[in-house]
Parts: structure tokens; C-alpha cells; sequence
């Protein structure tokens, strides 16, 4: 087995993060009603930023305010952050809200792939990397990395706040988070540093985004993932990539001798950039020139925004393969090594081919929205 493979299955029980049944795992502190403005909505907030420094990170709650159908309400953004200083950052983020519905017995939602389980594979592996991200840091501040093979890019993972719309989706009801967010970074200019010394002084915060990695409606099982941007090809290509030497490691069973082994990518073909994008967190970022790569199941599950997606909707072992697809792309992504005197991977740090650089500005823009 690669060695990455092999260090990162074993640095946290991919199964112990997402198990509903553990009352004291990332997800069962999630999964309960969450919508805009709770107390509900606070107590998971405040679980998110105590578990997420409990770890080292930086983490900034980003409150605002807004006009929705109900008058203006309450948010807050959560933004955590390996190494603030970094001079660019790679996001994954998901939304921690869940859908507001003003009656009985509908206000009971829970949203478990919308979006508790993607919230608590952010977790799962914030605290997988954060050994190797803390010696990757060490290493890059002393020196001991090769430049041209691990870039001073960061780990930032982003929890939106009400993604969801209170009434009909809208540009101006939906991803409320997103929408202030981006217009923040947009009009804020980056603090120089050490680190940032080579970038200048007019670059704003969303211009040190590298990717936004957007995870939504995970969690079920037998997801189809597909790919919506040429430009992000190949990292949808170097996800799958990672899925599929999961499985040859042994690390993703199948259910029975019988039964092929069944991808959650959908092969990149040339079809599937006619299909357009769909309404999410992303949006905001996308208008404004941010590299995206949109991960969620389509066709959403079948409970989607109703209160059969709870508990019951999540399939374990399609969860831990999740949480380990995340730790490995994202280990690659970031050139983190699992030994300090160890050689690279094999696969080595993911790279973006010359063919990628495609302009699709001319493709479909037609959208969905969930």
C-alpha cells in the first residue's frame, strides 16, 4: 500500500468522526434542527470553533446581518485557518445550516446530507492532516522543503451560514453566507507578511484563493459526482484518482465477490460540460473568478429537503470512503508527507496538466439550486 495511503488510514478511524451512533461524534453534534439564528444553530457554531482550535487552528466567526422574507436576520460564517500567513490558501467548505421550515412537524429537519455529514467530514479531516499539516508548516519555515514540490498553500476550511432560502430560492434568498463573504474578501486587501512579500500590496483576500472545494448533499449512498468546470478537470480527475487507489489498497470493500467496485466520479466526457451548474455556496465566488470544484451528488438524494434526511438517509461505509477520498486528495493537494525523512508518494503532489487550461467561459451557465 502507498505510504500516504497506509498513514493516512490509520491517523483517525475514518468511522469514528460520522457514526451516528457514537452520541459524541462530530456528526450526532451536528445532526439536529439548525437553522438560521437558533439557539440550535449557536450550539453547533460554537462545537465547530471550540473542536477546530482545540486543534491549533485560526478560527474567525464572521458575523453580519441581512434582509430575508422574515426581516432581517442574524449570521455567522465560520472560517478556520491552518496558517493564516500563508500567501495562498485552498478552501473546503460546506453550509452548517439547515433548511428553515416555520411549522410543525417540518421544522424538525436535520439535513443530514444537507450539509451535517459534509460539516463533520470537515472535521474528520481537519483532524486527520493536522499532525502533517503542523510538520509541513514546521518544514516550510525552516527551509526543509522542496519549493518547486510543496507550495506555501494552506488548508482553510469555510462553514457557511444560511445557504439555504427561508422561503423560494432567489439570487437575494439563498446562500447568505456566501454572498457576504466574497463581497468581504473582494474589497479587502491581504496584511503583507514575510510569507506574502512577493504578491504585492493590491491583491484582496479572494485573490489568494487557489481552489474553492464546495461539498454539499453527502452522505448517502451510491452518489454521482460529477465535474462542472473545465478548469477544475483535473482536480475532479485527482479525486477519483484518489477513490480509486483506495479501493486497489484494499481500503474501500465491496459489498460482495459478485459485485464490481462502483465509482462515485462520472467519468469527464465532453457532454458534461453542457450541463450547466448548480445554485450553491460556490456561486458568489465563481462571478468573481474563483476556481471552483463543486462536489455533490446529482441526482440529489431522494430525501432531499425533507425530514427523511436524517439519521436514516447516511450510509456509513459511503461516509468513512468520504472521509478518506478528502484526507488523501487533500494530502496530495498540499504535498504533506507522512514520515519527515520519507520520499514522495508515488502520485506526488497533484498537478494541473497543460491541456487543462481551456477557456470555458463559453459554456452552459444554465443552473439548478439546492
Amino acid at each position: 500500500m502507498d505510504s500516504v495511503i497506509a498513514t493516512l488510514v490509520a491517523s483517525v478511524d475514518p468511522v469514528k468522526n460520522v457514526d451516528t451512533r457514537n452520541p459524541d461524534s462530530h456528526l450526532s453534534k451536528i445532526l439536529i434542527p439548525r437553522p438560521v439564528g437558533s439557539a440550535n444553530s449557536s450550539f453547533v457554531r460554537e462545537y465547530i470553533v471550540t473542536t477546530l482550535k482545540a486543534l491549533d487552528w485560526h478560527v474567525e466567526e464572521d458575523g453580519f446581518t441581512d434582509i430575508t422574507p422574515y426581516g432581517e436576520q442574524s449570521f455567522t460564517n465560520i472560517i478556520a485557518t491552518k496558517d493564516p500567513s500563508a500567501s495562498r490558501r485552498v478552501i473546503v467548505s460546506a453550509h452548517y445550516d439547515s433548511k428553515f421550515f416555520p411549522d410543525y412537524p417540518n421544522s424538525q429537519f436535520v439535513g443530514a446530507t444537507d450539509s451535517a455529514a459534509p460539516c463533520a467530514m470537515m472535521l474528520d479531516l481537519a483532524e486527520a492532516l493536522n499532525v502533517l499539516l503542523d510538520r509541513r508548516k514546521e518544514h516550510l519555515e525552516q527551509g526543509l522543503e522542496d519549493d518547486e514540490n510543496v507550495a506555501d498553500t494552506t488548508l482553510q476550511l469555510v462553514f457557511f451560514d444560511g445557504e439555504e432560502a427561508f422561503k423560494d430560492w432567489t439570487d437575494i434568498d439563498s446562500v447568505y453566507g456566501a454572498r457576504h463573504l466574497s463581497q468581504r474578501w473582494s474589497t479587502t486587501y491581504i496584511v503583507p507578511n514575510e510569507k506574502r512579500r512577493l504578491i504585492g500590496h493590491s491583491m484582496t483576500e479572494i485573490g489568494t484563493i487557489e481552489h474553492l472545494i464546495l461539498l454539499d448533499l453527502l452522505g448517502a449512498p451510491n452518489p454521482t459526482i460529477r465535474s462542472y468546470f473545465i478548469d477544475t478537470g483535473w482536480l475532479f480527475d485527482a479525486m477519483a484518482s484518489a477513490e480509486q487507489r483506495l479501493y486497489e489498497s484494499g481500503e474501500i470493500p465491496v459489498e460482495s465477490i459478485d459485485k464490481a467496485f462502483r465509482s462515485f466520479f462520472l467519468p469527464r466526457g465532453s457532454n458534461q460540460f453542457n450541463f450547466g451548474y448548480i445554485g450553491d455556496d460556490h456561486v458568489p465566488f465563481l462571478q468573481k473568478g474563483v476556481n471552483i470544484l463543486h462536489v455533490i451528488a446529482y441526482p440529489f438524494p431522494s430525501v432531499w429537503h425533507t425530514l427523511r434526511d436524517d439519521a436514516s438517509a447516511l450510509d456509513i461505509a459511503t461516509m468513512r470512503r468520504w472521509n478518506l477520498i478528502l484526507r488523501v486528495f487533500m494530502s496530495e493537494y498540499l504535498g504533506l508527507q507522512p514520515e519527515p525523512s520519507s520520499a514522495h508518494s508515488v502520485y506526488g503532489r497533484i498537478q494541473r496538466s497543460d491541456s487543462e487550461f481551456i477557456d470555458d467561459r463559453n459554456s452552459n451557465n444554465a443552473s439548478l439550486f439546492t
